[in-house]
C-alpha cells in the first residue's frame, strides 16, 4: 500500500519537475534572445546577478509539510485501497475456478459465469478510475498549498538573502546555488 502511494508522490514531483524545467527554459530563451543559454549563469554572475535553486521535486518528496500531506492522503485512501484489492483478489479467484471448472460446465451455465465475471471486472475498472481520479484530485489539494507555501519561502528568502533570481528544477545545478535545504527548514524541516 504504501509503496503504490508513495510512488504516485514521486510521479507527481517528478511531472511537476518536467513541467517547471520546460517552463524555466522556456523563459531563459525568451529573456537571453540569441545569447548562449550556457552563457546565462556566467554572464550574470560577472555583473554581480546572486542566483540559487530551489529542487522542487525534493520539496514535495521530501518536506515535513509533504511527508505529513502524504500520510494524511495515505490514511483516507487506505481503506478504498483496500476494498480495491479485496475485489481485485475475488475477480482472481473466480476467474481460476472458472477455468478450473469450464470443462465440465454447462453452455448456459459457461455463459452465465463468464458474465459474472465481466461484470465484476467492469465493477473493478469503474472503482480504480473513480480512486484515482479522487486519489489525484486530492492530492493535488494537497500538494498546491505546499506549492503555495514553499513560493512563499522562496519570496522570503530571496528578499531577504538579496538573490535577483530563483530558478526551480534545472537539468544540471552547482550545489553552491542550491537553497532547497534553506526552503525546507522555512517549511519546518
Amino acid at each position: 500500500m504504501k509503496s503504490k502511494i508513495e510512488h504516485r508522490f514521486t510521479t507527481l514531483a517528478q511531472g511537476i519537475g518536467r513541467a517547471n524545467r520546460a517552463v524555466v527554459f522556456g523563459t531563459l530563451l525568451g529573456l537571453g534572445g540569441t545569447m548562449a543559454f550556457t552563457a546565462v549563469p556566467a554572464q550574470a554572475q560577472q555583473q554581480g546577478t546572486k542566483i540559487g535553486f530551489v529542487s522542487t521535486e525534493r520539496i514535495l518528496r521530501d518536506s515535513k509539510p509533504a511527508k505529513a500531506a502524504q500520510a494524511k492522503i495515505e490514511s483516507e485512501f487506505k481503506r478504498r485501497d483496500d476494498e480495491l484489492q479485496s475485489l481485485a483478489n475475488k475477480l482472481r479467484s473466480q476467474a481460476q475456478n472458472f477455468d478450473k471448472d469450464a470443462p465440465v460446465l454447462s453452455e448456459s451455465e459457461r455463459i452465465q459465469r463468464q458474465r459474472q465475471l465481466t461484470d465484476l471486472d467492469s465493477d473493478l475498472q469503474r472503482k480504480r478510475r473513480e480512486f484515482q481520479e479522487d486519489f489525484n484530485r486530492r492530492r493535488n489539494e494537497e500538494f498546491s498549498g505546499i506549492v503555495e507555501q514553499a513560493d512563499e519561502a522562496i519570496r522570503k528568502i530571496a528578499e531577504s538573502q538579496n538573490y535577483d533570481l530563483i530558478i526551480q528544477d534545472a537539468v544540471t545545478v552547482s550545489p553552491r546555488v542550491d537553497i532547497t535545504d534553506q526552503v525546507m527548514q522555512a517549511l519546518g524541516g
